[in-house]
């Protein structure tokens, strides 16, 4: 995974090319897309994802698991044709008791019209709904009933706040994906960043069941394989396998970094007895990490022009010396 996800050595590729291969951004935090992508490629600066994101070569939306999410624009459509149906049906059944008798099909004739002439904040898109009789939750269902990007620069590193939404399909223009196709390339995406895995760890970063995922992934040309106690796995046939014992420079991973989180569970990254000092209740939001040789070794921040860093174990004076050049490095991408 580390090889996949461009952490072992820092990419060449093109940014939309190394958004792709990562699976997309998942992006709840705007800063941490930005040094997600330092820590991976070779040339990255600040303005490349805005700028990204204001030409539409990459589209932030809500998309898998209600998560938000960059992703590049050929696979917007696609992404959402696997996703849309399936994760409306989800949320239908998960919150029953809050939408009621309410009707998603009038939330997302109401959202459709009243973004129809331009994005819209988040404060004027709910007071309008409600003026339209809605029930006051109804704006925060509108991202499973209609798909909706985030409109830059908000939701970028100079203007954090990602409340200003705008009709996917007036941003883009939409592709005709069917819902299997879809799939499929979630499944390849998944598999190119976090792969060999297990059916169920596809399934829970989609946001579908394991039924569901399996249905296309069996149509698939998957390489059938085995995790170290014998359970299934599948991988692209195409897929590198690194040597295990292949050394992993220090990396800094910012706040919800997809690999980091259950669906990706297995790659051994985070140990479970250091996962409750990174999500509790207390922090549900996570902490930015750091790794040394591929596992999660302790905590960062940014602080008075400076990476102040947080160890959980006593560090090697040559892995001491290592991860404060990258974190010098990474000051001064935050300056």
């Amino acid at each position: 995974m580390l090889d996949r996800q461009m952490l072992l050595e820092r990419s060449h590729l093109p940014l939309t090319a190394v958004v792709e291969r990562m699976g997309g951004l998942q992006n709840q935090y705007a800063p941490a897309g930005y040094v997600g992508l330092w820590s991976r490629m070779r040339a990255f600066e600040r303005p490349m994802l805005t700028e990204a994101l204001e030409r539409r070569r990459l589209i932030q939306g809500t998309m898998m698991r209600g998560t938000i999410h960059v992703v590049s624009a050929a696979d917007y459509w696609p992404m959402m044709a696997g996703i849309a149906r399936l994760s409306r049906e989800w949320f239908t059944k998960a919150h029953a008791r809050e939408i009621g008798d309410a009707d998603l099909d009038v939330v997302a004739d109401a959202v459709k019209r009243e973004l129809a002439d331009g994005p819209l904040r988040f404060a004027e898109l709910r007071a309008r709904l409600i003026a339209r009789g809605l029930p006051e939750r109804a704006a925060s269902w509108a991202g499973f009933c209609v798909p909706m990007v985030r409109v830059p620069p908000s939701g970028t590193w100079d203007r954090r706040r990602a409340d200003l939404y705008g009709l996917a399909e007036e941003w883009l223009p939409p592709d005709a994906v069917t819902e299997e196709d879809g799939i499929e390339l979630l499944v390849r995406r998944y598999l190119g960043a976090f792969g060999p895995a297990a059916l169920k760890d596809i399934a829970g970063w989609m946001g579908l069941s394991v039924g569901q995922t399996r249905n296309v992934a069996d149509r698939m040309e998957l390489l059938p394989l085995r995790d170290e106690a014998g359970r299934p796995l599948v991988d692209l046939p195409d897929a590198t396998l690194p040597d295990p014992d292949t050394p992993g420079p220090p990396r800094f991973i910012a706040v919800w970094d997809a690999m980091l989180l259950v669906h990706a569970r297995r790659t051994g990254v985070l140990a479970e007895a250091d996962r409750p000092l990174i999500f509790n209740t207390r922090t549900p939001h996570s902490h930015n990490t750091f790794l040394i040789d591929g596992q999660v070794a302790g905590t960062w921040r940014f602080e008075d022009g400076e990476i102040r860093l947080s160890p959980f174990h006593a560090l090697a004076a040559a892995e001491r010396s290592a991860l404060e050049e990258e974190a010098h490095r990474l000051a001064g991408f935050h300056a």
